[in-house]
């Protein structure tokens, strides 16, 4: 047999394996159960489930007896995790049933429409974060077409996953067979939402028009709404959360921030040398793609700077992630200092962290190290990925669900000093930690 025939007869059967695979995951899904593999989200493709286990080094006919052995619902379980530690299926129990949570999207901007393509991409169940509907200004005639439009096609992430149909009669949309109500208001306090057929529900403002308790408070005002989640950073006593750091302090708050992108993606890292090395101060620096908050040609802009052309420009501008990170982990409050540089990319950030520490943190070897460690630990492997490759740049993480990617081969690092890397999909990874808080919020009731 020549080799070329070895590897075909082999992935032949691989992509057998993987569509067995495949029917076990869509089965646990209706089951309620949420399968990751090494803390990323397993789509039900056959391309996806090969290349996962091909990046693991495992074997997919593993993979599909352990998911045929598993008898269980109302639960997260991570596959890869349980393969790698010998794990059996019977030593996974059935979690506590997930109530179905009304969710509405108070905007539909980047961040809106990123939130939408993830909550619609999952399988379709009953439980859990149900989008209902989203809520925009009010438009002219053709509107709805234009905002299922921008849905579906997207010049950062591509085609859309799925379908996206107009339904006109009923001012909504209909994505991947589930009906989404489009709601026209230029305020909160002009929505009933229990006209609509919602109630208990959570609202995600995407917006940024409101950053504190009077304005957000707005949205638990309006019928129908029972908690408010923010995607930006908060004024005043709002907890600003990043999921796998703090959100076991949300409680039974009624408004919560998801804080910042740049927050997220530098929260857990820091949480992790903090925790080892002991931070003693830094500074952190972001350079971070433009925003639609910037102009793309020069004119008048209320912000020092931003009124530049963005796609021309790399614009200094201030950032308040570094202060945002002492919410979250209170024994860093005072020690960061930090800017922002906004460069021409659409999406795709990288940030600096320049740290010293109390105690020695070795070589930058040894430090990778420690970090690949954690990333691969059941605690942070869903925050942060490890990436060790010389050829690696911006757009390589685009589409990243996880929150921050640590560019091994940039670290420096000598006795208690150093300086890491660390690249984030600011709409996407942002998006996915937004969700998970979300949902803490929806279980905590």
């Amino acid at each position: 047999m020549s080799i070329y025939q070895t590897y075909l007869t082999k992935r032949q059967a691989d992509e057998s394996q993987a569509v067995e695979l495949v029917a076990q995951l869509a089965r646990l899904a209706s089951q309620n159960v949420n399968v990751l593999f090494f803390g990323e989200r397993v789509s039900l493709s056959v391309a996806d489930v090969l290349a996962k286990h091909d990046k693991a080094g495992l074997s997919v006919a593993d993979s599909t007896d352990f998911a045929k052995a598993l008898s269980v619902s109302n639960t997260t379980l991570d596959l890869g995790q349980a393969l790698k530690a010998g794990k059996q299926a019977g030593d996974f129990a059935d979690g506590q049933e997930v109530p179905a949570t009304d969710v509405v999207l108070y905007g539909f901007g980047r961040i809106g429409r990123i939130l939408a393509r993830l909550l619609m991409s999952r399988p379709a169940s009953d439980k859990g974060l149900q989008l209902k509907a989203i809520v925009v200004r009010p438009a002219g005639e053709g509107d709805l077409a234009k905002r299922a439009s921008l849905l579906e096609r997207d010049s950062v992430h591509g085609w859309f996953d799925g379908s996206v149909q107009v339904d006109g009669k009923n001012s909504g949309i209909v994505v991947n067979g589930r009906f989404i109500k489009f709601i026209y208001a230029s305020d909160p306090s002009e929505v009933d939402y229990t006209a609509y057929g919602i109630d208990n529900a959570i609202v995600i403002d995407n917006t940024g028009k409101w950053k504190d308790e009077a304005g957000l408070g707005k949205h638990l005002a309006s019928k129908g709404v029972k908690k408010v989640l923010l995607t930006a950073p908060a004024k005043g006593e709002i907890k600003n959360v990043v999921y796998g750091v703090n959100h076991d302090t949300i409680g039974s708050d009624t408004i919560v921030s998801a804080a910042s992108c740049t927050t997220n993606a530098i929260t857990p890292t820091l949480k992790v040398l903090h925790d080892t090395y002991g931070i003693v101060n830094g500074h952190m620096e972001t350079v971070h793609a433009f925003t639609n908050d910037q102009n793309l040609v020069d004119n008048h802009h209320k912000s020092d700077r931003r009124g530049r052309a963005a796609p021309l420009n790399m614009v200094m501008t201030s950032t308040g992630a570094a202060s945002a990170v002492s919410k979250a982990i209170p024994g860093l409050k005072g020690k960061l200092t930090g800017n922002a540089i906004r460069v021409p990319t659409p999406n795709v950030s990288l940030a600096i962290l320049n740290l010293n520490f109390e105690k020695p943190v070795g070589s930058a070897d040894e430090l990778n190290a420690f970090i690949k460690d954690k990333s691969q630990s059941d605690q942070w492997q869903e925050q942060i990925a490890y990436s060790d490759s010389s050829e690696a740049v911006s757009t390589d993480f685009v589409g990243c669900e996880k929150v921050a990617i640590f560019d091994a081969k940039a670290t420096i690092a000598t006795d208690s000093r150093a300086t890491l890397y660390v690249w984030y999909d600011n709409e996407m990874g942002y998006s996915t930690q937004v969700i998970r808080v979300a949902e803490t919020m929806a279980k905590n009731d």
